[in-house]
């Protein structure tokens, strides 16, 4: 996680799958893209005014997904599982081509994507990362909903609690640190909803590519997948997983401990907006030098420089 410059893809990767809501097919080729240009999602089926931005700013939809769009109202929905995956593997600029409106949902987590990249080779650039380091606690609390981020000397961690009335998913909590923790249930956790709920969803036009190959659906005190879940706590470590992904759209990664009670998609966009709103609670720094230890197969960071 703690690198200290900048990285890209070494080759093109293609993605091929279809839309979780849309239900229609599309294919994603992951571009290397020069330093300090971030993650860019190019819509090819457009001829022009197609490029968005991977930021939080530019997120117009919540509604069961994350959806960016820019000022032309051009649109990619479904972004956050892509983004976690590449917030994971350490991708910093890359220009994401897409030849629809939504990301391929592939088997509903982030599992596919990490695979495929796994075994593309990522390469230094010269620009040096920037981290956002909290220096101070930031609270959102929405009703019952509720998000903050407080400070952490060296990493990146996440706290969360679902509170389902339904018994199978029940009051799920996992917290899960990025320097010390296998990434492995996060990333391979897939999305669910309740059986009661998908003819609602689907009466809003959405969810028309959902499948038991790409989601878990809860029935009841069942899982209706044949295989069952793939970890205990897989409901809510998909939930960190969708977070990751929608916090990459702050554009810097973090360091800092983030506490979420019953959050998704737009209480995360909601706070990201209140976090840059409050300037002086974090800090953007770069790394000048990293401890590499063997324990744990994680990265210590030694020594942190802020930047002006």
């Amino acid at each position: 996680m703690y690198d200290i410059y900048q990285k890209t893809l070494a080759s093109e990767i293609i993605f091929k799958g279809i839309g979780l809501h849309s239900g229609k097919p599309s294919t994603l080729k992951l571009i290397p893209s020069e330093e300090n240009s971030g993650i860019v999602f190019k819509r090819v089926d457009l001829e022009e005014n197609n490029l968005i931005n991977a930021s939080y700013t530019n997120v117009t939809s919540t509604k069961l997904c994350t959806t960016l769009e820019n000022s032309f109202g051009t649109k990619v929905s479904t972004v956050e599982h892509l983004l976690a995956a590449i917030y994971i593997y350490g991708i910093d600029n890359l220009i994401v081509e897409i030849d629809n409106e939504e990301v391929p949902i592939m088997d509903g987590s982030a599992k596919i994507f990490l695979e495929n990249l796994s075994k593309v080779e990522l390469i230094n650039q010269s620009k040096k990362r920037k981290y956002l380091k909290v220096i101070d606690k930031v609270e959102l609390v929405d009703g019952e909903r509720k998000i903050s981020i407080e400070p952490s000397h060296e990493s990146f961690e996440i706290d969360f609690q679902l509170n389902y009335e339904n018994k199978v998913i029940g009051k799920q909590r996992n917290k899960f640190n990025f320097l010390t923790d296998n990434i492995k249930d996060i990333s391979d956790s897939r999305t669910f909803c309740l059986y009661t709920d998908i003819k609602k969803i689907k009466n809003l036009g959405l969810a028309k590519g959902g499948s038991l190959d790409n989601a878990i659906v809860v029935d009841n005190n069942k899982v209706l997948n044949e295989d069952g879940l793939r970890n205990k706590k897989e409901f809510v470590n998909h939930k960190i997983l969708d977070l990751i992904g929608d916090f990459l759209l702050s554009g810097y990664r973090l360091i800092g401990k983030i506490k979420c009670y019953q959050g998704g998609h737009e209480l995360s966009n909601m706070f990201l907006k209140k976090l840059f709103q409050n300037k002086l609670s974090t800090n953007l720094i770069e790394l000048q030098t990293i401890d590499i230890s063997n324990k744990n197969n994680s990265q210590q960071v030694s020594k942190i420089a802020v930047n002006a």
